[in-house]
């Protein structure tokens, strides 16, 4: 879960900026959480205190109605009827919010049908529902050791149908006019940015440079990093200091849950 809330926030000042290099300062006065962040907290909250998936969105993004970034057209007006209803979306804010799902089953089909139903509630699109459960899916498979980071390629071909592009076709879609704004696109460049990385640190720098949608891309990167990788304890430190209390509060209760110590 922090490892999507760090690649947010790394992620939030480059939105919409096109490839860039990966030397770069990861958290300045520039960066906030966006509606990332936002959303996985809602999930994580969704599901350890026993609320709905839907009403839990409804509640958190209306707590913060104006985020770094804003919400996408379609989502916000999701969030501001009062009986929200799924808008059949297939972008990748299904994806983006999932990460807690993978973490708080401990069972894979159950990881595919929570991971559905934390979509549905918005984006019941079948290719928003297949990057939701294949994030989730994911994180649950290398958390616990159930298939080798190699492995990941085939797996997700077999499994979620996506064919993972190379890192230079990204960063060469990166330098164009091209905003990877659904499912389809985003979840498999997302892999393959953690795919080519070889820590934490690198998959967020890899996933930012890609250009693009770079808060949700590094947010969907660093949530399958952090199954994988150690986060440096100063990545959530500073992370942390850009974060409100509430939201705060629903980390502390999620790594509690999973038996993680946060400092």
């Amino acid at each position: 879960m922090i490892g999507a809330i760090i690649g947010d926030i790394v992620g939030s000042r480059f939105e919409f900026a096109k490839q860039t290099n990966r030397d770069f300062t990861l958290f300045t006065d520039e960066c906030s959480y966006t509606d990332d962040t936002i959303c996985t907290v809602a999930v994580a909250d969704a599901i350890m205190n026993h609320r709905s998936y839907k009403e839990s969105l409804h509640d958190w993004c209306r707590r913060y109605p104006t985020p770094m970034g804003g919400y996408g057209e379609r989502f916000l007006t999701w969030i501001e009827s009062d009986d929200p209803q799924p808008t059949g979306s297939c972008g990748n804010g299904s994806a983006m919010r999932v990460s807690p799902v993978g973490w708080l089953f401990d069972d894979y089909h159950e990881v595919l049908d929570e991971a559905r139903k934390s979509a549905i509630v918005s984006h019941n699109h079948p290719e928003g529902i297949n990057g939701a459960r294949c994030v989730a899916t994911l994180i649950y498979w290398l958390r616990t050791c159930r298939i080798t980071k190699d492995e990941i390629w085939s797996a997700v071909k077999r499994n979620f149908h996506y064919t993972i592009p190379t890192l230079s076709d990204i960063y060469k879609i990166g330098s164009e006019d091209h905003f990877d704004g659904t499912c389809q696109e985003t979840v498999p460049y997302a892999i393959s940015c953690f795919m080519e990385s070889q820590n934490f640190e690198d998959a967020i720098r890899i996933a930012v440079a890609a250009g693009g949608d770079t808060d949700t891309k590094a947010a969907i990167c660093g949530s399958i990093a952090e199954a994988y990788y150690e986060i440096p304890e100063q990545f959530i430190t500073k992370a942390f200091d850009y974060l409100p209390d509430d939201i705060l509060s629903i980390i502390e209760q999620f790594y509690g849950n999973i038996g993680m110590q946060m400092e």
